[in-house]
């Protein structure tokens, strides 16, 4: 239990900062990206999702090959240095905080992550008593006739046409078998061009298979669907995505038939206002019908192969830079998961930094190993340390730190004395964090 809170504060604090970081490089990048139609717009933007969730995730993670990799060609030349610190949240990036704060903000993450998963739960559900309630026998044979014609240009085969009136404009939904609603009020006086448009769409996202995708988004952002900024890239997301299916259906329909039938079924649309349908997928999921219309009556000169390359190029190279520096300035939590426990063990009592040093009599220093002073590997171990009432190590396990110094530490560490701890004349038991800093001088 105490991990579990140690990692879910721990990606809180992370995503609190990287998630705007991640949808300011997916706003610039999309601005450089237009030239190259929705479809690559729409790819970017799933990529920023995507890495919102699972950058504060990696995080967690030791990642320890980096620094050695870029120490690497420098390493030749210097002298190694072991330095230690005790006391918890005395690492270096360490964020030294009272365990019930420690205890309330990870309580407060886990239960905004269980809520958006309840949710989530709770929006399937809906969709399945919405499509349970479907009236499969009131399409009209014309509505269903262009239904098939539309299927057909299309290439579906698993998908079927059914009307609901608790809607009140279309939407798709369905993993295996996709299902298309009409609202009921919809079947009756509605041109055949504009029918075409809205089953030519809504046939583009089964054919896209968006529903599926869409849950899938939904469910790996859990973590972060408390963000603002999250929110903002889905926003994007959901738009990018419409005008793909724009463009696809448009092949059908003309674009300049289609972009005056959108604008009819809009004014169709508009009082009363279209309910939006959790995660299921309609036509008009957003409200920016104008950039939609714009993108379908914009002529680009198409660009070159060598320009569009080198623009690609240069967006993944951003990106890469910007996973790297989020990696590289994570938040690191020094003797979080001490500081949890603490608080569950009575006998147990964490000591300041500078009365466990004045504690310490005896046992050697850490010996900088040599294969990774070659590598020229550096950093950070932190050791979680249990004194017992006699002043021995008891109990010593690794936080974080690079793993070819990790072993140095343990061996060193493990052979420390110290004083016995006195707690109203009893000694007691102490925990603490002890780091020890391997650096690289020239």
């Amino acid at each position: 239990m105490i991990r579990l809170e140690s990692c879910a504060l721990a990606y809180f604090l992370n995503s609190l900062w990287q998630v705007p970081l991640f949808f300011a490089a997916g706003w610039l990048a999309a601005h450089a990206l237009r030239r190259l139609g929705a479809a690559a717009e729409h790819r970017l933007w799933v990529g920023v999702v995507l890495l919102q969730a699972a950058v504060p995730a990696l995080s967690l993670l030791p990642l320890q090959g980096l620094p050695g990799l870029l120490a690497w060609g420098s390493a030749r030349s210097r002298n190694g240095r072991v330095t230690i610190f005790m006391g918890p949240g005395s690492a270096t990036g360490g964020l030294p905080l009272p365990p019930a704060l420690l205890h309330a903000a990870a309580f407060v993450s886990l239960a905004a992550a269980a809520w958006f998963a309840l949710r989530l739960l709770w929006r399937c559900l809906s969709l399945r008593a919405l499509s349970h309630d479907a009236l499969f026998d009131a399409i009209p044979a014309p509505v269903l006739n262009l239904w098939q014609q539309c299927c057909r240009r299309f290439g579906l085969a698993r998908a079927t046409l059914a009307a609901s009136p608790r809607l009140f404009g279309p939407v798709t939904l369905g993993i295996r078998r996709s299902l298309v609603l009409l609202p009921v009020r919809m079947l009756d006086g509605l041109p055949d061009t504009d029918l075409r448009t809205m089953l030519a769409h809504e046939c583009a996202h089964i054919r896209r298979r968006d529903f599926l995708l869409n849950l899938l988004y939904a469910a790996v952002a859990i973590p972060v669907s408390y963000h603002p900024f999250h929110w903002a890239a889905r926003a994007r997301l959901v738009e990018t995505r419409e005008m793909v299916c724009d463009r696809i259906a448009a092949c059908l329909c003309g674009r300049r038939h289609y972009a005056q039938s959108l604008l009819r079924l809009a004014a169709l649309l508009v009082c009363p206002v279209p309910a939006v349908v959790p995660q299921a997928i309609g036509i008009f999921d957003t409200r920016t019908l104008e950039r939609r219309l714009m993108k379908l009556t914009e002529n680009h000169a198409p660009l070159g192969a060598a320009r569009r390359t080198a623009l690609l190029l240069l967006c993944a190279c951003f990106g890469l830079v910007t996973c790297a520096s989020a990696l590289a300035v994570r938040v690191h939590i020094g003797g979080l998961t001490a500081a949890l426990g603490s608080s569950h063990t009575a006998h147990v009592v964490h000591v300041s930094s500078g009365v466990m040093q004045a504690q310490r009599i005896g046992g050697p220093m850490p010996v900088y190993p040599p294969d990774a002073k070659k590598a020229g590997i550096e950093g950070t171990v932190v050791l979680a340390a249990t004194i017992g009432t006699d002043g021995t190590v008891e109990h010593l396990t690794v936080q974080s730190g690079p793993s070819a110094l990790q072993k140095s530490a343990l061996e060193a560490v493990r052979q420390w004395t110290y004083k016995p701890f006195l707690l109203n004349g009893e000694p007691v038991e102490v925990e603490t964090t002890i780091n020890v800093v391997y650096s690289l001088q020239k």
